[in-house]
């Protein structure tokens, strides 16, 4: 376990590999944990990082620290404590939103980010999320999946002031515009049957810059239910040539379905 302290409070964070960075951001339900196997595939050819944002995990849990706003702060400041420079961001749910608030504040130090399950309106949220314990949104979204019980066994750590107030916190931040404004390249990557944020519709416009794939048979979380074909997407994009648009990406045959 490693920890380093910001505003005098433990920020815990996991690092595998060798290489360019990356930044896997976590979800509402969880922790950094479900990123263990997208961690260790992608560690071959990268530094891959995860922390646990404040009140999850073995963070500090400071209520003051809980809308989106300051946990964007907490990336600013660890990014900064470790002396990391240009990043690329994987961020899930809350991590999206995190990493995507994080880029348009400073997007000279973030390469590219790929985006899973990105509300794009509080609307398409589930209220459930906002209501449920912890450990009954872990139970509900998680299921049998392979993977799961690591998540499962995290969901109480998590503060639930943690998950209200960061969902409160939204009404201050546009989120339909958030992948539209972005200067650096971005996938954005949504499971058809996830069950707490719906999809973009097919008609929805993005930039040449933002490249959207649905995944056929995945729920909320693709890096579990679809490991193989998630991290298979994921090397693609990091390893694209920086500046290029993942449009470029070259599609395989099982994410074809929805693509623009």
């Amino acid at each position: 376990m490693s920890a380093i302290l910001l505003d005098r409070e433990i920020v815990h964070y996991e690092v595998l590999g060798r290489g360019r960075p990356v930044l896997f951001l976590h979800d509402w339900v969880g922790s950094w944990r479900y990123w263990i196997p997208a961690m260790q595939a992608a560690s071959i050819s990268f530094r891959t990082y995860a922390l646990d944002f404040w009140g999850f995990g073995d963070s500090a849990k400071t209520p003051a620290h809980y809308c989106v706003q300051e946990q964007a702060r907490l990336l600013e400041a660890f990014l900064d404590e470790l002396g990391i420079g240009r990043i690329a961001l994987v961020g899930h749910g809350l991590g999206a939103i995190i990493a995507l608030l994080y880029t348009r504040g400073s997007p000279a130090r973030v390469d590219r980010v790929m985006s899973v399950s990105l509300p794009l309106d509080s609307t398409v949220i589930h209220p459930r999320l906002g209501s449920d314990p912890p450990q009954e949104l872990a139970d509900w979204l998680l299921g049998r999946l392979p993977g799961g019980e690591a998540a499962r066994a995290e969901a109480p750590k998590t503060d639930p002031l943690a998950v209200i107030q960061s969902l409160a916190s939204l009404d201050q931040v546009d989120l339909a515009v958030l992948p539209a404004r972005l200067p650096v390249p971005c996938l954005l990557v949504h499971g058809l049957n996830d069950p707490v944020i719906a999809s973009p519709t097919p008609e929805e416009e993005f930039p040449e810059r933002v490249h959207q794939v649905a995944l056929d048979g995945s729920g909320h979380y693709p890096m579990l239910d679809q490991s193989s074909k998630f991290n298979r997407l994921l090397a693609d994009f990091l390893n694209l040539e920086p500046g290029v648009s993942p449009c470029q990406l070259q599609l395989k045959e099982e994410w074809k379905r929805r693509v623009r």
